[in-house]
């Protein structure tokens, strides 16, 4: 008898998150949370993240579009990371030493051109590996910022982040 452990893949899952028209921030402490995932029905070992974000008329070069995510052991309903509710919503974390101390950078975009509504994508980011983890904890959510010096692009439709959440099977022959 062999035993295999082989991955197993949920649905495709669209977070809740606006960064359309986001303002830039030289400090990345301005940006748009999304919706908290709860992690304890689904029991996750982990989540690859994708999607994209599309800047806005003429950004700076060489500038940056950061995607963190956070994890926490208890709801944010109950208990907030700093100004992170765990509601889709635009925020300002206090400080920039607050703000990497609850988040963890899982994906750095580099904006190189100055044309107008470029979109900018990312796959395959491990929601663990980026928090440090063996596996993902209770519950977890992603921040964007930027600092491209234009505000995002304004159409909703023109950003997207995703998640397909993997866990282990055990598969015996």
């Amino acid at each position: 008898m062999t035993v295999t452990v082989v991955p197993l893949y949920g649905t495709k899952t669209d977070l809740t998150i606006s960064p359309e028209n986001l303002a830039s921030s030289a400090t990345f402490v301005a940006g748009v949370e999304s919706n908290q995932i709860d992690n304890t029905t689904t029991r996750y070992d982990d989540a690859l993240l994708d999607g994209f974000v599309t800047v806005g008329t003429t950004p700076t070069i060489n500038t940056k579009i950061l995607v963190f995510v956070w994890g926490a052991n208890v709801s944010l309903a109950t208990q907030a990371l700093d100004v992170l509710d765990g509601t889709g919503s635009a925020e300002t974390i206090t400080s920039a030493g607050v703000m990497y101390g609850i988040l963890r950078q899982a994906v750095v975009l580099t904006v190189d051109s100055t044309t107008s509504d470029r979109r900018y994508g990312f796959s395959n980011i491990s929601v663990k590996r980026a928090l440090g983890l063996e596996v993902l904890p209770p519950f977890w959510g992603v921040f964007v910022a930027h600092n491209t010096g234009v505000n995002t692009n304004v159409t909703a439709g023109n950003h997207k982040i995703s998640y397909v959440g993997v866990k282990r099977e055990i598969v015996t022959a």
